[in-house]
């Protein structure tokens, strides 16, 4: 069977067709033409061998929205934007149209009649700062293309659900607006937090909870079935396959809009309870006015998470405390003459000073151009990212111990005695000092002399163009 898709009947040439200016049916529905074979009909006949059918573009016909030309070349071209790396049968994204072209019907074709079957993803695991390892999977090329086109679909019938107190993995929302939102809830008196933590999330999720969750919303059981198939593709691990029994693998285009799906039901007890909340993906926090309030809360909710969502709340990590220095999206709060600021948490300074030291490292092999340019993007993704903590003085801070680090770098660079002498008194060092110190051994112990901070001095660097903290966070906030 061929299918394709029309945009009016009209376009129909020579087939009757009668008059009417609304879906018989379906008025006020959003339509489209769904133009099929019909196998009985002569060959002679073109016209009496195609059917037109006006399919809704509603609840009960997903899949055809899903599958529509427009829908499924926006899913090719984000599968394409986001690149990534391929699946189990090793296609890649540049070969990903070539198929298409010579598979595209029957790929269609499968989707319609339920005989499409996802290919099982693939395992990877990265290293965690705790010293575990996260579990991702990747799927084939074409089933990331399925899946970011029941994505798009889906995104829209759900946005209107989901709480405005709920930021992760939703358009036009991130980490700042969730951050924002806190301070809003804490500036109201809601000073006490019940921070939870829910353990392995993405692995544990109940597959028969979140199908009884979806089928309140999407009566196409064929998209349900789908979604299904896609929960139940199983893992390979190694070489060997592991069956999915629970959860939906991270690094599926899938996969943050299913937590969404499961984790808004949270959303939807703490509104009724009229609990304020902040949520991003699976990372939430509950306020309260009292740290006695917050202990029932915390109570009351994990038997909540574990008995209705059968998800699993890690007790040790899910604390009730005070509101500043709780950490939340590598930030933490601490209220000032009666409102609530942010700064950068201890653990995530201590990331970004291990990133820089790597970064300055004196035996990477790297030249100025390369090292400049590596800082430049460092420093700029991590002060665009923490622009709104009070942290001045850490960039002043830090920019002095960075500068130390260049200086070492560039002493080594300089190699030779005559070479450091040379370059000293271009630096406007007198010959005495330079020769002085230009036999010193100690890379690290020269890069804090006072000839160095001469000769590699403050305004010197900033010329040469090595970044500093400061300057990005005053291109931020400027006053």
């Amino acid at each position: 069977m061929k299918e394709r898709m029309q945009k009016t009947l009209a376009e129909v040439k020579g087939c009757p067709q009668k008059d009417r200016t609304e879906s018989e049916g379906y008025v006020g529905v959003q339509t489209f033409m769904w133009m099929t074979e019909d196998r009985s009909a002569t060959l002679g006949d073109a016209c009496q061998s195609k059917n037109i059918v006006e399919v809704p573009f509603d609840k009960e016909h997903l899949l055809e929205r899903i599958i529509s030309p427009d829908n499924l070349l926006k899913a090719y071209k984000a599968v394409r934007r986001n690149r990534g790396c391929s699946g189990i049968d090793k296609m890649s994204c540049e070969q990903m149209l070539p198929w298409l072209l010579a598979n595209k019907d029957a790929l269609i074709r499968s989707l319609l009649d339920g005989s499409y079957r996802p290919n099982p993803v693939k395992r990877v695991e990265i290293p965690k700062d705790n010293g575990k390892m996260r579990l991702l999977g990747i799927p084939t090329v074409i089933d990331r293309l399925v899946q970011q086109a029941i994505n798009q679909t889906l995104t829209p019938l759900y946005e209107r659900q989901f709480s405005p107190r709920s930021y992760g993995f939703r358009p036009r929302r991130g980490c700042h607006d969730a951050l924002r939102g806190a301070q809003k809830i804490i500036d109201d008196g809601y000073i006490y937090v019940v921070d939870l933590d829910l353990e392995r999330f993405f692995d544990t999720v109940s597959h028969s909870k979140l199908i009884e969750i979806l089928n309140r919303t999407i009566k196409d059981g064929r998209v349900i079935s789908l979604i299904h198939k896609y929960l139940r593709s199983g893992v390979m691990n190694k070489g060997m396959f592991e069956a999915s029994e629970e959860g939906t693998p991270q690094g599926e285009p899938l996969s943050p809009l299913l937590s969404n799906i499961m984790l808004n039901e949270l959303g939807k007890e703490l509104t009724r309870r009229g609990l304020p909340f902040v949520r991003y993906a699976d990372d939430s926090m509950i306020f309260c006015k009292s740290k006695r309030a917050a202990e029932r809360v915390k109570s009351s909710i994990t038997q909540f998470i574990e008995g209705k969502l059968f998800l699993k709340v890690n007790k040790e990590k899910a604390v009730v405390s005070y509101i500043r220095g709780v950490k939340y999206l590598g930030y933490s709060f601490y209220i000032h003459k009666g409102r609530c600021q942010l700064t950068v948490h201890p653990k995530s300074k201590a990331k970004m000073k291990s990133a820089l030291k790597e970064l300055t490292s004196r035996s990477n092999g790297w030249g100025y151009e390369k090292r400049k340019q590596k800082l430049k993007e460092y420093i700029g993704g991590w002060v665009g990212y923490y622009h709104l903590a009070n942290m001045k003085r850490l960039c002043l801070e830090t920019d002095e111990w960075l500068r130390r680090r260049i200086r070492m770098c560039i002493w080594k660079a300089w190699k030779l005695p005559r070479t450091r002498i040379r370059n000293l008194i271009k630096c406007g060092i007198n010959e005495y000092n330079a020769r002085k110190w230009g036999y010193c051994r100690g890379y690290w112990r020269v890069s804090g002399s006072p000839i160095m901070q001469m000769a590699a001095s403050t305004a010197n660097l900033r010329k040469a163009g090595f970044p500093c903290l400061l300057d990005s966070h005053l291109e931020w906030n400027p006053k």
